[in-house]
């Protein structure tokens, strides 16, 4: 059995760590990141600044959703009650009957092309269906600019 002495004195244990699929590894890494990285497109936002803000609403109409459902089209000069099948028609009608200012060139623009805003004030106890309402009505009678009014908690 001097075969099996040989043999057992031969194997040894390695101390050392193999580098090499390490290195194979990071080779393959390092080829996919060069292959995709011109693949990727830099993306560009467009933040906003000061000298890009929209112009002032000339006149601001806000309608008001009572606890009740009930609805009060206000602006500056009065306050009128309205039902939700009418509110786009009545908001329609203020914008067009608005005071119109002039535009940079100094001409007056058409009637009714004024620039309004419309905001939404509803109660909080209101259902959120009744608000939804509110602003299909007005959008589908034409009311371009439609906000909704928020109450900052103290």
């Amino acid at each position: 059995m001097p075969g099996m002495a040989s043999r057992g004195r031969g194997r040894r244990t390695i101390n050392e760590i193999n580098m090499v699929p390490f290195i194979d590894v990071m080779l393959v890494l390092l080829i996919i990141f060069m292959v995709t990285a011109p693949l990727i497109t830099p993306s560009n936002i467009d933040l906003p600044s000061i000298g890009k803000a929209n112009k002032q609403p000339d006149q601001v109409i806000q309608v008001i959703v009572g606890k009740d459902e009930t609805l009060q089209v206000k602006t500056p000069d009065r306050t009128a009650p309205s039902t939700i099948g009418d509110v786009g028609n009545a908001v329609k009608m203020l914008q067009q009957s608005a005071p119109v200012a002039a535009n940079g060139a100094g001409s007056a623009a058409s009637p009714g092309t004024g620039n309004s805003a419309v905001v939404i004030s509803a109660d909080r106890s209101v259902k959120y269906e009744t608000v939804v309402k509110v602003m299909d009505r007005l959008q589908r009678a034409g009311v371009q600019r439609v906000g909704l009014s928020v109450q900052l908690a103290p």
